[in-house]
C-alpha cells in the first residue's frame, strides 16, 4: 500500500480529456476540448499527469471500480472490472500454463486456460487496447513536457528539474507497455510519438533494440532506489526491465543475450534491495515495507479501488461455504467475500507440494485433479495474496486490499542471474548457487533445503522460479524461453482443452493481433498461424 503514488490527483480527469481521442487506438491522435493552456497554468498538474501514468496500471477509469461510459479508459471488455491493466496481464501470463484456472465461463476467458483462442477474443483485444492507452497517455505527457512547451509556459528551473525525473519515469512506463506488446504479440506498432496516421508495424528485433536502448539512456536519469521512492520507477526497476528483455532475447530475436541479462540483473542485486527474511510477507497488506520490492503496482483500498490486481487475485483465489471441508473463510484474508475462481493447475501443485514456500496452499476437502474447469472445488486453492498484514491485522478495506502487486523483487534478479550464468551469460556458477540457496534457505528455516552444484541446472531454474514466483506473472515467458510452452514436450491438465493435456501448435507462443485492429489499421499482417 502506498496512497502516496497511487492516488490520482485532482487535475487527472482534466488531464485525461486532453488525451481521450487516443484512449484505445493508437492510430488516433488525441483531441480535446480542455485547452492545455489552462490546465498546465497549475504546476501540480505535470505530477498529477504523471500519478495518471501509474495509475492506469492499477485503476480502469476516472470514477471508481465500475464507472461508466463517460470515465472509462477503454471499451473493449464489457465489463470494466475485467479490463484492468494488471489482472489482463496476470491471466495472459498464468492461465494457459501449468500454473492457474479460473472456473467463470464469461465469453472468451475459458480459452485462456486452454490455449484456445483466437482473433476475435475480447480479452484479446482488451489487453491490446489497454497497453495502447498507456503508450498514447504516455507520449502525451511527454509531449506536454518538452522543453519548448516548458520555456513557453515560463516554468521555472527547479520545476523543469522535477519534470526532467518525471519524463524519465514515463519513458521508463512506456517501455514496460511496449515490452508487454511485445513479450505478447509480436510485431507491433513501436508507437513513441502521437500519431494521426496509422502506425507501421515494426519487428520484434526493432521493438527489442529500441528497448534496450531507451533502458540503458533513462537508468541515469531515474531517481535512485532508496527511502522515498517506492511504487516509482528506479534505476533498479529499469535494470529489472532491461534484464527480462534481454533474458528472453533470443526468443524476441533470435539471438541470445545472456551476458547482458546477468550484468542487468547483478546492478540490481548490488543494492540497495535485500531479501526479505519472510517469505509471505511479500503478498500481504504491508508489503510496501518489504525491502525486496523493486518495482509494485500499489495498491490502497480506500484510493485505488479496481476489481483487478490483488482485488481479484484475493478474492478469486477462496470460495466454498461454511460448514463444508472447502470453505475458505474469507475474513481470514481479511476481505469480504469470495469469487470463486482460481484454482492451481494439478503440475504447479506437484512441483510446489512439500514446499515450505507453499504453505498457504488450501488443501482441506481438495484433491489435485481438476475434472471440470468450471467446478471451483476441483483443484488446490493458492490464496498466496492476502489483505491481512504481516501483524494480522485486516486492510484498510475489505472490498479493496491495500497489497501492492510485486512485477519485480531482488529473488527474481538472483534466478535471473542464474539461470543466465548457466547458459554461457559469463557471471560465476557458485555465486549463482549461493543465490539459489539463498531462496532456499529463507523458504526452510536453515540450510536443508540447499542443493549442490551439480544440481544446478537450467530445468531446476525453471522449477525454482515456479516455486519462488508462483502466480506473479512469470510463468508464459518462462514456458516459452524454455520450448516448452506449446508443443508436446512438456503437456499439463488441459492444455489443447482437453483434461489429460495434448500438444499444441507453436503459433501459440504469440498472441493474436485484434481483428478489429487489422481492421483500423491496414498496415498490420496477423501472426502466422491465426
Amino acid at each position: 500500500m502506498n496512497s502516496n503514488t497511487s492516488k490520482v490527483l485532482s487535475l487527472t480527469t482534466a488531464l485525461l480529456l486532453l488525451g481521450t481521442g487516443a484512449c484505445t487506438d493508437p492510430t488516433v491522435g488525441p483531441s480535446s476540448t480542455v485547452s492545455e493552456n489552462t490546465i498546465f497554468k497549475d504546476p501540480g498538474s505535470y505530477r498529477a499527469f504523471l500519478a495518471k501514468l501509474y495509475a492506469g496500471l492499477t485503476v480502469t477509469g476516472q470514477k471508481g471500480p465500475s464507472g461508466d461510459a463517460s470515465t472509462r479508459d477503454i471499451f473493449s471488455i464489457p465489463d470494466e472490472g475485467f479490463s484492468q491493466y494488471m489482472r489482463m496481464y496476470w491471466e495472459f501470463q498464468e492461465l494457459p500454463t501449468d500454473e492457474a484456472v479460473i472456473a467463470w465461463g464469461d465469453n472468451g476467458l475459458p480459452e485462456m486456460n486452454t490455449q484456445q483462442w483466437g482473433a476475435t477474443n475480447p480479452f484479446i483485444s482488451g489487453m491490446f487496447s489497454r497497453i495502447y492507452f498507456q503508450i498514447v497517455m504516455t507520449n502525451e505527457f511527454l509531449r506536454q513536457t518538452t522543453d519548448a512547451k516548458l520555456s513557453e509556459r515560463g516554468v521555472g528551473s527547479t520545476l523543469r528539474a522535477q519534470i526532467q525525473t518525471y519524463r524519465a519515469e514515463a519513458r521508463f512506463l512506456r517501455a514496460l507497455s511496449t515490452w508487454h506488446a511485445l513479450d505478447l504479440y509480436g510485431n507491433v506498432p513501436l508507437v513513441t510519438s502521437i500519431q494521426t496516421e496509422p502506425p507501421k508495424q515494426n519487428t520484434r528485433q526493432e521493438i527489442y533494440d529500441f528497448l534496450v536502448s531507451e533502458l540503458n539512456d533513462i537508468r541515469g536519469q531515474l531517481p535512485a532506489a532508496g527511502p522515498g521512492v517506492y511504487g516509482r520507477a528506479t534505476d533498479a526497476a529499469a535494470s529489472m526491465l532491461l534484464a527480462h528483455v534481454q533474458l528472453n532475447a533470443e526468443v524476441y530475436t533470435g539471438t541470445a543475450h545472456y551476458g547482458e541479462a546477468l550484468a542487468a540483473a547483478q546492478a540490481v542485486i548490488a543494492g540497495p534491495f535485500t531479501l526479505d527474511p519472510s517469505y509471505r510477507h511479500l503478498f500481504q497488506a504491508d508489503n510496501n515495507t518489504s525491502p525486496e520490492m523493486i518495482f509494485a503496482v500499489t495498491q490502497d483500498g480506500q484510493h485505488t479501488q479496481s476489481y483487478g490486481g490483488t482485488t481479484f487475485l484475493i478474492h478469486a483465489s477462496c470460495g466454498g461455504n461454511p460448514g463444508d471441508p472447502n470453505y475458505q473463510n474469507p475474513a481470514t484474508y481479511g476481505i469480504d467475500g469470495c469469487w470463486f475462481g482460481l484454482r492451481l493447475k494439478p503440475e504447479a501443485y506437484a512441483l510446489s507440494a512439500g514446499d515450505p514456500r507453499a504453505s498457504y496452499f488450501f488443501t482441506s476437502g481438495r484433491t489435485p485433479a481438476i475434472n471440470s474447469i468450471s467446478a471451483f472445488n476441483d483443484g488446490i486453492a493458492a490464496p498466496k495474496y492476502t489483505n491481512m498484514t504481516s501483524l494480522g491485522v485486516a486492510g484498510s478495506n475489505p472490498g479493496f486490499p491495500d497489497t501492492d502487486f510485486p512485477m519485480f523483487r531482488l529473488a527474481d534478479a538472483y534466478l535471473i542471474y542464474a539461470e543466465a550464468a548457466l547458459r554461457g551469460g559469463g557471471g560465476d556458477l557458485n555465486t549463482a548457487l549461493g543465490y539459489v540457496n539463498a531462496l532456499r534457505q529463507r523458504a526452510y528455516g536453515d540450510a536443508s533445503g540447499n542443493i549442490t552444484l551439480p544440481q544446478l541446472t537450467t530445468d531446476f531454474v525453471l522449477d525454482e522460479r515456479s516455486r519462488e514466483l508462483l502466480w506473479e506473472g512469470h510463468r508464459r515467458a518462462d514456458l516459452i524461453r524454455y520450448g516448452k510452452f506449446t508443443g508436446g514436450t512438456y503437456v499439463w491438465a488441459w492444455k489443447g482443452g482437453t483434461l489429460a493435456g495434448t500438444a499444441t501448435d507453436s503459433h501459440l507462443n504469440l498472441y493474436p493481433l485484434p481483428a478489429s485492429q487489422l481492421v483500423a489499421n491496414p498496415n498490420l499482417k496477423q501472426n502466422t498461424g491465426y
